[in-house]
C-alpha cells in the first residue's frame, strides 16, 4: 500500500514549517552556529538521527531547531527545501504554515520574517517545480502572543492575500492563551476575506471548544479530544487529521484507535496531514499508508479520500481547482486502466469504481471506460 500511496497525487493542508525541516539541514545550520546553540556534537547527532522520537526527544528537536532558524537566509532555504521534499512525495497542493516572529536580537520582524518564507517559495517556483505542486501559505498565531500581536499578524496576513497567503490559524501549546485573547484577530481575519483554521480539541476544553465552533471556522485541526457531540456540531468543518503527530505526542494511544475511523465512519470531511514532517519522521504517503492499513481502506478508499481534499483547501481561485481536479482526473483513469488491465469482472469493476455510489472526480469518465470495456468482452463471449 505504501508504493500505491507515493504515487497518489496528494494534498497536504495542516504542515508546519519548522517542524518539517530536514535532519541533514538542521545539523547543518548547528554546526555553523558552533557553541551558540549551547550543544555538543554528539548531542546535535542524537537529537537529529534519522528514525521515530518520544515526546521528550521532539521537545528537544524543536527547541534546537529554533535556535538555528534565526537568520533571514536560513528561513528562506528551509522553505524550499521543505516545499521541495512535500513535491517529491507526490504532493500537488500544500498550504504551509508558520508564525511570523519578531526577534530584535537577529535583526528579524513580522514582516521581514515573512518576506524571507516568500523567497523561499520564490525560490522553489523558479527551479521549475511550480507545476509540479503549488504551494500557499497559512499565518500562524501564536498561543503565547498578545491580542495586538495576534492583530499584526492579521494585518501582515491581509495585506500579502494577493503573493500567496490564504489563511490564519491559531496554534501552539493548548494549555497556554486565553480563547478570549485571539478572537478579535481571528474575527478580522475573517472580516478581511481571510480563510481560518484552528488547532482545537489538543486537550478536553470544553469551553474553548465551544466557542471555537461558534465561530464557525473553516477547518479544524486534531480534535483529538472532541466528544461525540462536539463533533457532531463540527459535522459540516474539514478536520486535519495528524496520525503520527496524534501519536508521537501521545494524544492516542495507537493507530487503530485513533479518531480517524470515528470521523471518516460518520462520514464528514476529512484530510490526512503530516502535521511536522521532519519532527516526527513521516510522509504524507506514509500517513496515508498508516490509515489505510490501521482501517483495512483498499485503494480505491485512499484515492477518493485523497481527492476529496480539493473541496478544503483555502485558495478559492476556480483556475486552482480546475486543474487539482483534473490531476486527480488522471490518476483515476490510471487506476482504472490498472485494474482493468487485470481482466476483473465488470460487476467487480463498476462496484469499486463507486458505480454504486459516491462519485469521485473524473468518475463519470472512468465509468464510460468500464462500460466500453464491458461492452467489448460481451461481443467477444458471443
Amino acid at each position: 500500500m505504501l508504493e500505491f500511496c507515493q504515487a497518489l497525487p496528494k494534498i497536504e493542508l495542516h504542515a508546519h514549517l519548522n517542524g518539517s525541516i530536514r535532519n541533514s539541514t538542521i545539523r547543518e545550520l548547528a554546526a555553523s552556529k558552533g557553541d551558540a546553540v549551547g550543544l555538543a556534537r554528539e548531542d546535535i547527532l542524537k537529537i537529529t538521527e534519522d528514525g521515530d522520537r518520544n515526546l521528550a526527544e521532539c521537545f528537544r528537536l524543536f527547541d534546537l531547531i529554533h535556535k538555528v532558524t534565526t537568520e533571514h537566509t536560513t528561513v528562506t532555504r528551509i522553505t524550499r527545501e521543505v516545499l521541495q521534499d512535500f513535491a517529491d512525495d507526490n504532493v500537488i497542493y500544500i498550504e504551509i504554515r508558520t508564525t511570523p516572529k519578531d526577534n530584535a536580537k537577529f535583526g528579524i520582524t513580522k514582516q521581514s520574517y515573512l518576506d524571507s518564507v516568500l523567497a523561499g517559495m520564490e525560490g522553489y517556483i523558479h527551479k521549475g517545480e511550480g507545476s509540479k505542486m503549488m504551494a500557499r501559505l497559512i499565518l500562524s498565531i501564536d498561543r503565547r502572543e498578545t491580542t495586538e500581536q495576534a492583530l499584526a499578524t492579521v494585518k501582515l496576513a491581509a495585506a500579502y492575500k494577493t503573493k500567496g497567503v490564504v489563511g490564519i490559524d491559531l496554534s501552539g501549546n493548548p494549555s497556554i492563551g486565553e480563547w478570549a485573547t485571539f478572537v478579535p484577530a481571528l474575527r478580522k481575519a475573517q472580516q478581511q476575506g481571510l480563510k481560518v483554521t484552528l488547532h482545537a480539541g489538543e486537550v478536553t476544553n470544553s469551553t474553548e471548544i465551544k466557542s471555537m465552533l461558534e465561530m464557525q471556522p473553516d477547518r479544524l485541526g486534531h480534535v483529538c479530544t472532541f466528544t461525540d457531540d462536539e463533533l457532531e456540531s463540527a459535522r459540516d468543518i474539514p478536520i486535519e487529521l495528524c496520525p503520527t503527530s496524534n501519536l508521537r505526542t501521545e494524544s492516542v494511544k495507537s493507530y487503530g484507535t485513533h479518531h480517524f475511523g470515528k470521523i471518516y465512519g460518520r462520514g464528514m470531511p476529512v484530510v490526512l496531514c503530516t502535521d511536522d514532517s521532519g519532527v516526527f519522521n513521516t510522509t504524507l504517503s506514509k500517513e496515508y499508508a498508516i490509515v489505510a492499513d490501521a482501517f483495512s481502506m483498499d485503494e480505491e478508499a485512499m484515492l477518493q479520500l485523497a481527492s476529496k481534499a480539493v473541496d478544503y483547501i483555502f485558495d478559492a481561485s476556480p483556475n486552482v481547482r480546475t486543474v487539482l481536479k483534473g490531476k486527480f482526473s488522471a490518476a483515476w483513469m490510471r487506476w482504472n486502466a490498472s485494474i482493468l488491465s487485470q481482466g476483473a469482472p465488470c460487476r467487480s469493476e463498476a462496484r469499486k469504481l463507486g458505480c454504486m455510489g459516491r462519485k469521485p472526480f473524473g468518475m463519470s469518465v472512468a465509468i464510460f471506460a468500464v462500460a466500453a470495456v464491458c461492452i467489448v468482452q460481451a461481443f467477444a463471449r458471443t
